[in-house]
C-alpha cells in the first residue's frame, strides 16, 4: 500500500472489499426478518405472541391456528437466527483483520469466501437441502472468519 493510502480508506482495496462485503451481509441480515414477515402474511400464520392473533388493521380476520407453528415461517426464523450467529462475528473480525493490513489476495479470498458461502447457505436453507450441505457451507464461512481472527492475533503477537 502506498503512503498516500490509509488503511481505512476506500482507496485501500482491502478496506473496499470489506466495506462492500459487510454492506452485502448487513443487507442480508436486515432483509431476512422482512422475508419472515412476508411468509407470515402469505400463510396468515406462524405468529408468535397471543396479541398477534387479535383483530387489527393488519389482521382484520383472525382465524384459529394463527399462533400454531408454520414450518414455512419457522424456516425463515431459523435462517435469521443463523445470520445473527454468524454475521456480527464476520463484521468485527473482518474490520480487525483489515486493520492488520493483510495482503490483498488473502483478504479477498477470506472475505469473499465468507460472503459466497453465506449466500450459498441461504439458498441451501431456503430450499431445504440436507444438513450436510448446509453444514459444509457454514464450515467454509466459519473457517474464513476464524482465519481472519488467527491472522489478526498472529500479527498482534508478532509485534
Amino acid at each position: 500500500m502506498t503512503t498516500e493510502t490509509t488503511i481505512l480508506s476506500l482507496d485501500n482495496p482491502v478496506y473496499f472489499a470489506y466495506v462492500l462485503a459487510a454492506s452485502i451481509m448487513l443487507l442480508k441480515l436486515m432483509l431476512q426478518p422482512w422475508i419472515t414477515v412476508f411468509r407470515m402474511m402469505k400463510v396468515r400464520g406462524g405468529f408468535r405472541s397471543p396479541e398477534d392473533a387479535k383483530k387489527s388493521p393488519l389482521n382484520p380476520n383472525p382465524v384459529p391456528g394463527q399462533l400454531d407453528p408454520s414450518e414455512y415461517v419457522e424456516r425463515s426464523r431459523r435462517m435469521n437466527l443463523n445470520d445473527l450467529e454468524s454475521i456480527p462475528a464476520f463484521l468485527v473480525a473482518g474490520l480487525l483483520f483489515v486493520l492488520m493490513d493483510p495482503p490483498l489476495l488473502l483478504a479477498q479470498v477470506l472475505i469473499w469466501a465468507y460472503v459466497i458461502a453465506r449466500a450459498a447457505h441461504f439458498i441451501a436453507y431456503a430450499t431445504a437441502q440436507l444438513h450436510d450441505v448446509r453444514a459444509t457451507l457454514w464450515t467454509v464461512s466459519s473457517i474464513s472468519v476464524l482465519a481472519m481472527v488467527v491472522y489478526t492475533l498472529a500479527r498482534l503477537l508478532a509485534g
